[in-house]
């Protein structure tokens, strides 16, 4: 990682800048003086910029343990573990913060969507035939069939016919003419849940709630818009294995 090399380098800057009171103040004499400074000063800056709450103690500490291999706190061994993990939590935090902003913005921009949605699924579950499971899923059964159902790894194949609550349609297999094929896990959560109430020969129609579509972040420039619930009209005709 460009972090962990930058710690290592600037630790290689300190150890010859400091002595056992703290940082010296040489003066600049010479050009290997003033590249010797500028690199530490360049790291230096980076390391803030990357991980400004350092232990700078500990961090020399540990230069100087290494550099001697005395000492030392912790199995050489272990150190790439505990620096890769803990950058990847740092990073992994950082992203979910990021995508927790960027959903903010988009429900207050889109929280007419997002209420219009929900006031249709309110309403359609008192719809003719409509049941709704413990995740809000809602669906009909328009053809029960009598083959297995399958599971949440099954490949399967099926037809379907993917429309907006007013009806507009915005993916079809049936309209295209071929039968789609993919694992039962591997499309959004309402097509996880509701194919595996199916039998093959079955056709249900699935109305599924936006927390089980695609939520805030749906594919950019298509029909669906943010926070939109999905209608399928969903066929399923095999389970491939």
């Amino acid at each position: 990682m460009k972090v962990i090399k930058l710690l290592v380098v600037c630790g290689a800057v300190l150890l010859a800048s400091c002595n056992g009171k703290g940082v010296t103040n040489k003066p600049l004499k010479t050009e290997l003086d003033s590249v010797s400074y500028a690199l530490g000063l360049d790291m230096g800056t980076k390391v803030k910029a990357n991980f400004s709450d350092i232990e700078k103690e500990l961090f020399i500490q540990g230069f100087h343990n290494g550099a001697d291999s005395l000492d030392m706190k912790l199995n050489p061994e272990v150190i790439n573990v505990i620096l890769n993990r803990f950058f990847q939590k740092r990073q992994e935090e950082a992203m979910k913060k990021e995508q927790e902003e960027a959903a903010k913005k988009i429900e207050a921009e889109f929280a007419g969507v997002k209420a219009e949605g929900e006031k249709f699924m309110e309403a359609n579950k008192s719809a003719e035939g409509v049941q709704t499971t413990a995740s809000g899923l809602q669906y009909s059964v328009i053809k029960e069939g009598a083959g297995e159902k399958p599971t949440a790894t099954s490949q399967v194949k099926v037809h379907y016919h993917g429309t907006l609550t007013d009806g507009t349609v915005f993916d079809s297999s049936v309209e295209r003419g071929e039968p789609a094929q993919f694992g039962v896990n591997q499309v959004i959560k309402g097509w996880t849940e509701g194919l595996q109430l199916m039998t093959v020969g079955s056709k249900y129609k699935f109305f599924i709630p936006q927390d089980l579509a695609y939520g805030a972040f749906p594919r950019q420039g298509g029909a669906i818009k943010p926070f939109m619930p999905l209608v399928f009209e969903v066929e399923l005709l095999e389970i491939v294995k």
